[in-house]
């Protein structure tokens, strides 16, 4: 599957590429975990998004960034604020050669969050390139305009839940 799952077999956007290329959807990563080959799942959303929308039912929690509880007044939105410890976090539970599959909402923080623990010395992480919740819809006629509904786990119609088994949530504030 490593092969299989490197960039030449994937379209990767530049905003998921990473430095060690190595990139599944989440339905091969979903083979992966099934295959019980000692693959690790890491959701690095927020503990919020990971509980209120939901979350594979075998992903660890380490969020990679966490938002503020104020709205910024000037840009609109939750300020975010980085896990200053995620790779300490993410290094209580994984050696530096599993072969850890990290997800987000739809593959912009895996790839950041790939970067930071490769940049560490992990060697063998991937990013869901589809992430949890997958991409936009863009068709201008569809009722689903805007909306996340192409691809991702949760579109993919593989296992997750919205029930939080505390063993899983790893994240400390610092």
């Amino acid at each position: 599957m490593a092969e299989m799952a490197r960039a030449t077999e994937h379209t990767v956007s530049e905003a998921r590429q990473t430095s060690l290329e190595l990139y599944v959807t989440s339905a091969e990563a979903y083979e992966l975990l099934a295959a019980d080959a000692g693959a690790k799942l890491l959701d690095v959303r927020t503990p919020q998004e990971y509980q209120f929308v939901g979350h594979a039912t075998m992903a660890v929690n380490i969020p990679l960034a966490t938002a503020d509880d104020e709205v910024d007044p000037d840009k609109g939105e939750l300020p975010w604020r980085v896990n200053s410890e995620f790779v300490a976090q993410v290094s209580e539970w994984a050696d530096q050669t599993d072969q850890i599959l990290v997800t987000c909402r739809s593959g912009g923080r895996s790839a950041m969050a790939v970067n930071a623990l490769a940049a560490a010395g992990f060697t063998n992480v991937f990013n869901i390139i589809d992430g949890f919740e997958g991409d936009l819809v863009k068709d201008p006629d569809s009722a689903d305009l805007g909306r996340r509904r192409v691809n991702g786990w949760k579109n993919s119609h593989l296992p997750w839940t919205y029930d939080i088994d505390p063993s899983r949530m790893r994240y400390r504030q610092p």
